[in-house]
């Protein structure tokens, strides 16, 4: 279609022609047809004055320089402020030059120059909008010459929602067509937004998806809470249509996806807590212009710290950490977003273990904020490997903290765990070993060094979930320590801001510890993503339950037996007290060089020796297997192996 195909140049030109056709009909409208010969010199004079006011106005406002096929809100607001401030530049000239009696006497009405500016917005707002209107038609027949769009009931009708159905509505690739929206709030029943009825509320779904022979269900509700997510996904299995969503706010939030982009519901969708409201002034305030050190930077964690310190505008940003492959691809993400919002980036490969190293670093990069998210974080894997896990978590912490104190770096953030809380492992036991050193040095030094402590994070490297989703792949079994196994989960994008809004609420020596929800039962979530992959568990899909494992709870807990839980500024982030204060620090740093040289020396009961002296609640795990009880291994879509599997990545549940 030709019309489509018009460049903003072409519209120029559209323009010029019909800008000297206005005004001659402005006169027209207000005289009745009734032109006078001395009405032509004045309609002369505004014809040509109204031309180049209005072009260049246009011009000064974009109006050249947008793809009109899409025309949106956005732009019928630009025209009609174009239209009103050239409207009322040619009317006080106007009116200047007819006081001034330069218009001749002919009584040339005053009312044109304003009836001109309302054919002014008909004609260039008509010109553009109509490429729309055949856009969206030419989409239609583009869908009907192929197959046939699928009917779709959008789940939300706020800001989101209005967004999505413009999407389906002008991109033939979606091939989804918007017969209705559902939305609970009962004074948009009955609307229309962009033509398409709300048609009622969650709870008529399956009845509204029979009435209108619907296909799809679109979810258009980024900020909703899991429980609701869970809830519409139901429904939507009960009435036997597939569902689609737009990304969660973390994701959003985190530059990850467009607010349009459709995709299938994700676990992460389901477990969707209330969002995270951050103070971003604060947080920007503190890292822009600095220079900031993340170790860990090529994990899960480290890498989103990067992501979003980069977006606060830091001086320099130095990505530190020991594997080789993550850094370079992350280095490589950071030059393909480019842009002036990227900060920086130096990739150091080293090890915290490494004091020499670690010391040039310092000495380089002189950074001003540091945040230490480098760790071994496995727990059946650290239990055999008790050495490496106490210089990796310990002396690697000390190392940092130490030149932190001595190089003036002005806040230190150590990234923690729920598994220091009363551990019985030994991952667990050595990250409390790092909060109490960095709780240590911030009393010492009376600086905001302190330690953020959470539980596990969706989708990180080695974490439950990937593992799961493997396995399903793989046709099963899905293996799950415990029928009663629980843990908390957040989504990294969603810890990491709340870690630099800790790192803002900082005081000397705290614990901070984020609100994770509600517990997560492991066998939900493993049914979860079984059902999610559209396979049935017990069908498709075996669980079952191989006994815990060395150093592993049943439930995590987010504060120890001895600490007070108290309330921040942050109504999802607490401080945890329990009133160690190191008034004489020489124990502490004895007990410490003992630790350290005993793994060092690969003595694996001196290392257990010393940690259970540093941390009296420290627990030492039974190496038995857990019995189950026989509810579990009689569950028909859960079941007992006739032998204990051995291999780590087969075994999950940290």
């Amino acid at each position: 279609m030709p019309f489509l195909n018009l460049r903003n140049r072409h519209y120029l030109l559209l323009d010029a022609l019909l800008l000297l056709i206005t005004p001659a009909g402005a006169l027209m409208l207000r005289l009745d047809d009734q032109v006078k010969p001395a009405n032509l010199l004045p309609l002369v004079l505004l014809t040509g004055l109204g031309l180049i006011i209005k072009l260049l106005v246009f011009y000064r406002l974009g109006l050249y320089n947008r793809y009109w096929r899409y025309a949106s809100m956005d732009e019928l607001v630009n025209i009609s402020l174009a239209a009103l401030i050239s409207m009322l530049i040619i009317a006080s000239l106007f009116l200047a030059l007819q006081k001034a009696e330069l218009l001749g006497t002919g009584g040339f009405p005053r009312s044109v120059p304003f009836i001109d500016g309302l054919l002014t917005l008909l004609a260039v707002g008509g010109t553009r909008f109509s490429a729309r209107v055949l856009q969206e038609r030419a989409t239609r027949r583009q869908r009907q010459a192929g197959r046939l769009a699928r009917r779709a009931l959008v789940v939300g009708a706020g800001d989101t929602g209005s967004r999505v159905v413009q999407e389906l509505r002008t991109q033939a690739r979606t091939n989804l067509a918007p017969v209705g929206f559902l939305d609970d709030d009962p004074a948009k029943h009955g609307m229309r937004i962009h033509g398409v009825p709300v048609l009622g509320s969650r709870a008529q779904l399956a009845a509204l998806v029979r009435a209108n022979a619907v296909e799809q269900v679109v979810i258009a509700m980024p900020s909703a809470p899991g429980k609701v997510i869970r809830e519409i996904v139901e429904a939507c299995k009960q009435a036997g249509i597939p569902s689609l969503t737009v990304p969660g706010l973390s994701e959003l939030l985190s530059g990850q996806a467009r607010l349009t982009s459709l995709r299938q519901v994700a676990i992460e969708d389901l477990l969707r807590r209330e969002p995270v409201q951050v103070d971003t002034s604060a947080v920007h305030q503190m890292l822009s212009g600095r220079r900031v050190l993340v170790t860990g930077a090529g994990g899960s964690i480290g890498s989103e710290l990067c992501r979003q310190i980069a977006r606060c505008g830091p001086a320099q940003l130095v990505a530190l950490g020991h594997g080789e492959f993550s850094l370079f691809t992350l280095a490589n993400e950071f030059r393909r977003a480019g842009g002036p919002e990227r900060a920086p980036l130096q990739v150091v490969v080293a090890d915290v273990r490494d004091r020499q190293r670690l010391e040039a670093v310092f000495q380089r990069f002189r950074p001003e904020i540091v945040f230490h998210a480098a760790a071994h974080k496995h727990v059946p894997m650290m239990e055999s490997n008790s050495e490496d896990a106490v210089t990796n978590n310990v002396m690697g912490t000390r190392n940092l903290v130490e030149l932190a104190a001595a190089t003036g770096v002005e806040r230190f953030v150590l990234i923690s765990s729920d598994k220091a809380v009363n551990p019985i492992s030994v991952m667990g036991c050595t990250k409390r070993v790092a909060e109490l050193l960095v709780t240590e040095t911030a009393q010492r030094i009376g600086r905001p060094y302190v330690s953020v402590r959470f539980g596990n994070v969706l989708g990180s490297r080695g974490s439950v979930v990937p593992l799961f989703r493997q396995q399903i792949a793989e046709g099963g079994p899905v293996t799950i320590t415990h029928p009663d196994m629980t843990r908390y989960f957040m989504t990294i994008p969603e810890a990491v801001l709340l870690v630099q809004q800790a790192a803002v609420l900082g005081k000397p020596g705290t614990v901070f510890v984020l609100d994770m929800g509600e517990p997560v039962r492991m066998v939900d979530l493993a049914r979860d993503l079984v059902q999610l992959s559209g396979l049935q568990v017990g069908r498709d899909i075996d669980i079952i339950f191989t006994g815990l494992r060395p150093g592993e709870k049943l439930r995590e807990e987010l504060f120890g037996g001895v600490e007070v839980r108290d309330h921040t500024e942050h109504k999802k982030i607490f401080v945890a007290h329990n009133g160690r204060h190191f008034a004489n620090l020489q124990p502490l740093g004895e007990q410490v060089d003992k630790l350290i040289e005993a793994a060092q020396a690969g003595l694996t009961d001196e290392v257990r020796h010393w940690l259970c002296q540093i941390v009296p609640e420290f627990r030492l795990a039974e190496p038995a297997i857990a019995e189950l009880p026989d509810a579990a291994a009689n569950a028909p879509t859960a079941r007992m192996p006739a032998s204990l599997p051995i291999r780590l990545t087969a075994e999950t549940g940290d």
